[in-house]
């Protein structure tokens, strides 16, 4: 092996290491820190002790215990979900559709979710009594009809290969979806200040149930787009390129699109519209690490874990006892970002 592969193998592992090494970092810290101080000591001594065949005391009370496992884990582990799933979302939209400033909800998921939310917020009856929570299904159902919708009305010119027909199809249904949003908001003003506690993204409720929840379709999700990583960098040089190689680029963008809006349905049905996400990460990823995808996806997953976890605990800390909607930070962190991808011309594509 020459001694430039050794380097290069070296400098991935390196990689690795620091994507490990952050999101290691960030679980410890959005589990150790909150209102109630537990200890990053006591938590690993509580955490050791679960492992098998392992005894060990951290010191922790029956109510810091109860803290820990029923609050701060599943939160951290749920948004370190989320998190992974929007950043690899935007990183699939970004190669299927060429275009660094692709994100998640292009195609018309966030409408359909938030129509889907303002329906059973506004006409169910009291859920407190139903066996199971119906704002997160209702939230699902309307993410993948936003979808459907989009790819319907897309599809004609989607068999011609034209992607920005799709778009321009995400575009006009997410704009027809937040019109009907709109009117029921105004129809049902009462219930305002809990749509918009939706819409602006939240973890404050979560619980293991959420994490079982979501769980599956996120790894069904993932799954499919890790496996046709490589076929994404064959997609970059263009479709009839990439058909010279003998790749099916229509086959290959509508997996990798129905799995990326399937994992991201399930995520804001259980967090609410949390934005920027699937923009800022995998495109610093890029920046950072290469333009690969067999790198970018990978990478893209255990940053955007580290990185809504981080962003979770600065919104229940920075005006702790209150709580900032995680979707205000990302924005806050978003915005500027996407200006700065966009006036670059987004060059690091």
């Amino acid at each position: 092996m020459s001694a430039l592969a050794v380097r290069a193998t070296a400098l991935r592992r390196g990689w690795w290491l620091l994507a490990v090494g952050c999101l290691v970092g960030a679980i410890a810290l959005g589990i150790a820190i909150g209102p109630v101080r537990l200890g990053i000591g006591a938590v690993a001594g509580e955490l050791v002790d679960r492992l098998p065949f392992v005894t060990t005391s951290s010191g922790l009370t029956e109510q810091q215990t109860a803290i820990l496992w029923e609050l701060r884990v599943p939160r951290v582990v749920l948004a370190g979900l989320v998190g992974a799933m929007l950043a690899l979302a935007g990183a699939a939209y970004q190669g299927v559709f060429r275009n660094p400033l692709a994100d998640p909800y292009l195609l018309g998921v966030a409408a359909g979710a938030g129509l889907g939310a303002t329906l059973a917020i506004s006409y169910l009856p009291s859920t407190t009594s139903w066996p199971v929570d119906p704002l997160p299904l209702a939230a699902f159902l309307g993410a993948l009809l936003g979808v459907a919708v989009t790819y319907v009305l897309g599809r004609s010119r989607w068999r011609n290969q034209s992607t920005a027909t799709l778009i321009l199809a995400g575009v006009a249904t997410a704009s027809f979806l937040t019109a009907i949003q709109t009117y029921v908001q105004q129809q049902q003003d009462d219930t305002l200040r809990q749509v918009y506690t939706w819409i602006l993204g939240q973890l404050t409720t979560a619980s293991w149930r959420e994490v079982g929840l979501v769980l599956p379709y996120l790894l069904v999700s993932a799954l499919a787009i890790v496996l046709h990583r490589r076929l994404l960098d064959m997609m970059s040089v263009g479709d009839e390129e990439a058909n010279s190689l003998g790749v099916d680029t229509q086959r290959v963008r509508l997996v990798i699109v129905i799995a990326a809006s399937l994992g991201t349905a399930a995520a804001v049905a259980v967090s609410g519209l949390i934005g920027f996400v699937g923009v800022i990460v995998p495109h610093t990823v890029r920046l950072l690490f290469g333009s690969s995808y067999r790198v970018v996806v990978p990478l893209s997953i255990l940053f955007g874990a580290a990185f809504l976890i981080l962003t979770d605990l600065a919104g229940r800390t920075l005006v702790a006892p209150a709580e900032i909607p995680i979707g205000v930070i990302t924005a806050f962190l978003g915005a500027p970002f996407f200006l700065i991808v966009l006036r670059r011309g987004g060059r690091a594509a």
